[in-house]
């Protein structure tokens, strides 16, 4: 099977990545993820409420990691507009939403992220932010992040891919892990993850390579022993999350010859519970332009949601409620073994 990478950027267009999904789920003797859905009586799969909106607001971002399901980097141009962020805002006032999750990219260099988040916090609603940790000291303009963060009682979710430099520099880029650790202790300083503090710092874990993430209680404990131990960090939760077959990961198990076989453990190890929990059932996700989808991962390979608003301007709570989830062969990644999301396992 051939690279995906192209001229541009390195990973090819959506729709192809699509057709690769789909032409090996047929040529290929594992059952197709719809087949699993209806054989455990999930197909088809439907919303079970509305409890976060996650907000891509661009793909710019100051790293450009290995496994990234956005295709983000130094020379994206992707940036949310005030505009739409305002349309957000309108829907939130408008809704009982309770969580908003900000990505990116490094959500950090929209110029707009830190009125969007103030924004959102008179709204009373919580936020999560999804903070690569290196943006915090990439550049002195972002060093007073913690405190920004600190003052708007904001959630911070940072990947971590493990607890050495080795491994996460091999993933994220020369220098990662100690930027990483400078920036887990400025966190530290000003609160997160301290006990009793109320300001919570999780963590994630994505496996560096064709595997599947380890349990992710053990994973969690190795974390918390060793980054106190050796750098007197300390963080509330981690979350293990399993690496979607697409993007930039699609294309590194495409290039090494290993698509099959993670296809082929993915599907094997299947679990309803874990497609009960799924995201996408209790989330919309809206793309950096506007427009709407039912998780992160539909969003990067442009499967359109399947209800009338398409858009954030059109929101409909009730139509919303009354979709058909999309679904693709790549969805076996957050349903196999303990299930997968954006906050870690789900069953």
């Amino acid at each position: 099977m051939k690279s995906l990478k192209a001229s541009g950027h390195p990973f090819a267009h959506a729709a192809t990545q699509i057709e690769l999904l789909e032409k090996q789920a047929a040529t290929q003797p594992r059952p197709t993820f719809r087949s699993k859905l209806q054989s455990a009586d999930l197909f088809p799969l439907r919303p079970a409420g509305l409890d976060v909106l996650q907000i891509n607001v661009g793909k710019m971002c100051n790293q450009v990691c290995k496994h990234c399901h956005v295709d983000a980097g130094p020379d994206r141009k992707e940036i949310m507009t005030r505009e739409t962020m305002q349309h957000c805002l309108d829907v939130l006032a408008k809704t009982t939403i309770p969580t908003v999750d900000l990505t990116g990219g490094a959500p950090e260099m929209n110029p707009d992220f830190r009125w969007f988040v103030e924004e959102i916090r008179k709204l009373g609603r919580h936020v999560m932010v999804r903070c690569n940790l290196t943006i915090i000291v990439a550049n002195p303009k972002y060093n007073d992040l913690p405190d920004f963060f600190r003052q708007h009682q904001v959630d911070v979710v940072s990947s971590l891919p493990f607890y050495n430099a080795d491994k996460t520099d091999r993933q994220r880029g020369q220098g990662v892990f100690q930027d990483s650790v400078k920036a887990l202790r400025l966190l530290n300083a000003v609160g997160y993850g301290q006990p009793g503090s109320g300001l919570t710092l999780n963590l994630v874990y994505n496996p560096a390579g064709a595997f599947m993430p380890g349990p992710q209680a053990s994973l969690e404990q190795q974390f918390k022993r060793v980054l106190l131990s050796e750098f007197e960090i300390v963080f509330n939760s981690l979350f293990a999350i399993t690496n979607i077959p697409i993007s930039r990961y699609l294309d590194y198990l495409v290039a090494s010859g290993n698509y099959d076989n993670y296809m082929d453990k993915l599907v094997t190890a299947f679990n309803p519970a874990a497609a009960t929990g799924a995201m996408c059932r209790t989330m919309i996700s809206v793309g950096w332009d506007g427009q709407l989808y039912d998780c992160d991962f539909n969003q990067m390979l442009d499967m359109p949601l399947r209800a009338p608003g398409r858009h954030i301007r059109d929101f409909n709570a009730d139509e919303l409620m009354q979709r058909t989830i999309a679904v693709n062969e790549h969805c076996f990644g957050c349903t196999a073994g303990a299930g997968s999301s954006c906050g870690g396992t789900t069953a």
